[in-house]
């Protein structure tokens, strides 16, 4: 059973009086384990489809499936529990809380899951140690380098073993080299079995994934599948 499906996904916006509509009749499917890139420029409604996605956000018309469960009708309490338990995020912005350690900014969403508080710092240490920063987990953000605050949020994202990893302009803030360090945590996590979704407008970075979609005027066109990144 394919862990996510998109039937006909139609996202509008209302601007002034009249609709318009930013996602048109998006179509996708992906298998546990794929790691597939969207690319397509600024306003193409790519960040839009992430957040439909992500239950950020709800289309107007469309099925979205998870692991074979439609999310339509669901109400804000329904979508924050599955973005708690079956989504994680990488942002472009790493948004790590400033007064927390990378090891309670990790463990964060394990308490919003309720994870009594030794397993989450072992599972948040578990966690950073994945990433390569078992010896920064008491550091605060603003003792941390860029590629390091967004190791941390790679850390935070998969802390959870969610069933789908999000990921949005993953490397967008991050020099040439940290952002090669952020996609060979990708590359191995996908290798590890991973089922990752990364929005980019980076060729390099696209080049990661297995499977590239591109997204143009609300519209996803096509599929390469190659073997990069394997």
């Amino acid at each position: 059973m394919p862990i996510l499906q998109l039937k006909n996904i139609c996202k509008d916006y209302i601007q002034g009086k009249e609709p318009v509509r930013v996602l048109k009749n998006v179509n996708l499917t992906m298998e546990r384990g794929d790691y597939v890139a969207i690319m397509g420029p600024s306003g193409s409604g790519k960040t839009t489809l992430l957040n439909i996605i992500g239950c950020l956000d709800v289309p107007t018309s469309g099925e979205y499936l998870l692991d074979g469960k439609s999310l339509r009708d669901l109400d804000d309490d329904a979508l924050a529990e599955i973005r708690n338990r079956h989504l994680g995020f990488v942002f472009q912005s790493f948004y790590l809380l400033p007064k927390l350690t990378a090891l309670d900014n990790v463990a964060l969403p394990l308490l919003y899951a309720d994870v009594p508080l030794k397993q989450r710092r072992e599972r948040a240490a578990e966690a950073l140690k994945a990433v390569g920063l078992e010896e920064r987990m008491l550091f605060l953000p603003n003792q941390l380098s860029g590629g390091q605050c967004q190791r941390v949020a790679i850390a935070r994202a998969i802390v959870t073993k969610p069933d789908l990893l999000l990921a949005d302009e993953p490397t967008g803030a991050l020099d040439t080299r940290a952002g090669s360090q952020i996609m060979d945590i990708f590359r191995r996590l996908s290798q590890e079995g991973m089922t990752i979704l990364m929005i980019t407008h980076e060729q390099a970075i696209a080049d990661c994934a297995h499977k590239l979609y591109h997204i143009l005027d609300g519209e996803l066109h096509g599929e390469e599948a190659d073997t990069h990144g394997i």
